[in-house]
């Protein structure tokens, strides 16, 4: 089945070019719904970046269905939520969740690798 995505492919701009693949919930790319809940895993592979993009409203039988994410580029991502830029950089074991008021609080310790 093929996907419709909320932003077609030829309106993506880069606005966070080199930080390689990562997974999302079609709830954020198909949906439109802008992220609620990040983390950051250990990388599976060379182009993996570790992130792993949900919208937040995910229900564990959602989540358990593989055909409900994808791999992108982070910057697709970013275009679909401009707001995760600024945490693109941390450390694999970093975690973000929007609070009530809409804004990413860091969800338990952030856990440098080997620490």
């Amino acid at each position: 089945m093929t996907k419709a995505f909320k932003i077609p492919p030829s309106e993506i701009r880069p606005i966070a070019v080199g930080f390689g693949s990562c997974y999302a919930s079609d709830q954020i790319t198909v949906d439109g719904r802008r992220v609620g809940f990040m983390y950051r895993e250990a990388p599976d592979n060379k182009v993996d970046s570790g992130w792993r993009f949900f919208s937040g409203a995910e229900t564990q039988e959602y989540t358990d269905n593989p055909a409900n994410f994808e791999i992108y580029d982070v910057n697709t991502i970013a275009n679909y939520d401009p707001s995760i830029t600024e945490f693109l950089d941390a450390p694999p074991g970093s975690a973000y969740a929007r609070n009530a008021a809409g804004v990413f609080e860091r969800e338990g310790p952030s856990v440098e690798p080997g620490a």
